[in-house]
């Protein structure tokens, strides 16, 4: 079994397939909703599970994982994290390659005194 890190959550992965995940936000250890290709000729129940649960169903297609589906607010949200990600790593490697570090309080205070007077 393997872990990986994703998002705020670590999952467990055996032969490419997730088996559960722990949600760092809620500390809960939870399955992810894993449904057969078969279940998308009920379009309105994987709708309803994807909000209902705000995070994506797991298609598998003879027995092996095939396709996510989502709803499009936990695709924004998980664009959105990705991006924030991002932009922290971009971040760390500034400063790991010698970027000079300001002091937050007074860039702030400059920042004030130049925009609000």
């Amino acid at each position: 079994m393997m872990k990986i890190h994703v998002n705020k959550k670590l999952l467990f992965v055996h032969n490419n397939a997730i088996i559960m995940y722990v949600d760092k936000n809620e500390g809960l250890m939870r399955m992810p909703e894993i449904r057969p290709i078969t279940d998308l000729r009920n379009t309105g129940e994987i709708s309803a599970i994807c909000h209902e649960k705000n995070e994506p169903v797991f298609i598998t297609k003879n027995g092996y994982g095939d396709l996510v589906v989502m709803s499009i607010q936990t695709y924004e949200n998980l664009l959105e994290e990705v991006h924030i990600d991002s932009a922290i790593l971009s971040a760390e490697a500034e400063v790991n390659a010698g970027a000079e570090l300001l002091d937050a309080k007074t860039s702030l205070g400059n920042l004030r005194r130049k925009y609000l007077g």
